[in-house]
């Protein structure tokens, strides 16, 4: 049973009703996932929403590779939530499916390009050491700039925020969805 379940709109308080308002006119265009555990607090949900629509929808990344470091994030937060929304995306933007195995499979993909190993190292080891070695975050400073590296840092650091929120509110998979499938 989900901790949080959906409040029919009726009994929505006017704040919950502005960031719904919010969330369905931006480029979600509904409310769906982290954000209907979270319109219990609409005041933490409009700051929220506004953040991950900057770091997911006007990044400086190419759309795979800001796919890629949520995946990475995903599966380290073990969050089948966000693995499941955004595999599909994943591989809408075009990422190589067999990085999407190596991941769900808890491996270092096997082939990656010059930029997708960036991404990769440096979010994997955001997730695993709460910070960036020289050489990760130097290595996307090169490819890109500094703006970039703290985009990253916060897009990793927006989904470990919606991981939480998801599991604990357990909020149950689609049906018939697996957790983590490839």
């Amino acid at each position: 049973m989900m901790r949080f379940p959906p409040l029919p709109t009726e009994q929505w308080s006017p704040a919950q009703q502005r960031v719904a308002a919010e969330i369905v006119s931006g480029p979600r265009g509904q409310l769906r996932g982290p954000f209907v555990p979270l319109i219990y607090s609409p005041d933490l949900a409009s700051c929220v929403q506004k953040v991950g629509e900057y770091l997911r929808f006007s990044n400086r990344l190419p759309e795979a590779l800001v796919e890629l470091g949520i995946l990475v994030t995903a599966r380290r937060y073990r969050c089948a939530n966000i693995w499941h929304s955004h595999r599909a995306l994943a591989l809408k933007a075009g990422l190589d499916p067999a990085i999407i195995l190596d991941l769900a499979m808890e491996r270092r993909p096997a082939s990656m390009s010059g930029a997708e190993t960036a991404v990769f190292e440096f979010c994997s080891e955001l997730a695993r050491d709460i910070g960036v070695s020289d050489h990760s975050f130097d290595r996307v400073v090169a490819l890109w700039d500094r703006a970039t590296a703290i985009d990253l840092t916060g897009l990793c650091g927006y989904y470990v925020l919606l991981a939480m929120v998801l599991n604990t509110a357990q909020v149950p998979l689609p049906d018939g969805a697996e957790p983590f499938q490839p």
